[in-house]
């Protein structure tokens, strides 16, 4: 009769034997489709609010924007992927703007922006209280005139003897100006940069509600709509894309790592937790998009390639063996397999 031990290696080579020929050709498809869906059955059983904490969900999601979030690969690669962007998806001539992106939500998009009175109440209000918001305005409105004045001098000035008085009267307001900052008169200024400003605002408020600024928002799209997608390439240059992407990299990360940010991410987490607490987790599945064959189907996609190569270098054999060596060789099985032999 052999030894405990003896039969204990026997039965440990035929083991390993037979989880390595388990993950081997077409076996490791039937393997797969079997236990994903003895996985989902079981998951079937077992309701999300039971198995997942509240807290530990929130630690788990606060855990992947904290690491994955600002990982050194999605660092290194934002810059990356905006150039090759721009190199080669941009530059695409074989797809239109209007068959990448429907006009139907572009237009809803469009029409719920120039909806939203309240913001722009608000942004328009907000604005008066700067000064620097104002001087601005008081330029923008001093250039329209000045531009409608400058197309009537033009106008004037072909008639004989009006160029010498125009010219005159243009000197005395320079000097008029002049004199006046720093004065009463200047302050006055100053007033009037905020009433061009409330004066800017309003024509805005006006052309909003009542311009047809939509239609000609989306007249401006179907202008876009039917060219090629390499022509968005005329609005910007490859390094503006590229620090853009960067610009925004450095605010999503340094927004992530504020107090407030991990608040929104905790406020997220209890009303998924309170939506779907009560769900099964085989029932969340087709709330994610997912079934059973997905998920089969994406493991099959890499796994033979990764097993494979583990099995072939022999990595894979060593790694069950190493994991069963102590169940076969503990005093239990030993034992077992001594008292059979009796």
């Amino acid at each position: 009769m052999s030894e405990p031990r003896e039969i204990a290696e026997r039965l440990l080579d035929a083991q390993v034997e037979f989880l390595l020929a388990e993950v081997t050709g077409d076996r490791f498809a039937e393997v797969i489709t079997r236990d994903v869906d003895a996985v989902i059955g079981a998951a079937d059983t077992l309701v999300f609010r039971d198995v997942a904490d509240l807290d530990q969900v929130k630690q788990t999601v606060a855990t992947i924007f904290d690491l994955i979030g600002g990982s050194p690969v999605i660092a290194d690669m934002a810059g990356v992927f905006a150039d090759s962007i721009y190199d080669n998806i941009a530059a695409n001539n074989d797809y239109t703007l209007g068959q990448v992106v429907d006009r139907e939500p572009v237009e809803a998009l469009l029409e719920k922006i120039f909806g939203m009175h309240q913001a722009q109440e608000r942004i328009l209000d907000r604005l008066t209280e700067s000064p620097l918001v104002a001087t601005v305005a008081s330029k923008f409105v001093d250039r329209l005139i000045n531009d409608f004045m400058q197309a009537n001098r033009e106008r004037a000035e072909k008639i004989p003897g009006v160029s010498s008085l125009m010219s005159l009267g243009q000197s005395a307001a320079n000097r008029a100006k002049k004199a006046a900052d720093g004065t009463f008169v200047g302050d006055l200024a100053g007033k009037g940069a905020m009433f061009a400003l409330k004066r800017t605002n309003n024509a805005i408020r006006e052309m909003l509600r009542d311009a047809p600024v939509h239609s000609a928002a989306m007249e401006f799209w179907d202008l876009h709509a039917d060219e090629p997608v390499s022509g968005l390439r005329e609005y910007l240059t490859q390094k503006d894309l590229n620090e853009l992407v960067l610009i925004c990299y450095e605010i999503a990360v340094t927004t992530r790592e504020k107090e407030y940010f991990g608040l929104l991410v905790e406020e997220c987490v209890e009303v998924f937790y309170t939506k779907y607490g009560d769900y099964t987790l085989a029932a969340m599945l087709p709330e994610l998009g997912l079934s059973g064959a997905d998920i089969a189907t994406e493991i099959l996609r890499y796994g033979p390639a990764v097993i494979e190569g583990v099995k072939r270098n022999g990595v894979l054999g060593k790694m069950i063996r190493e994991r069963l060596v102590p169940f076969y060789t503990s005093d239990r099985v030993l034992g077992i397999i001594g008292d059979a032999d009796d």
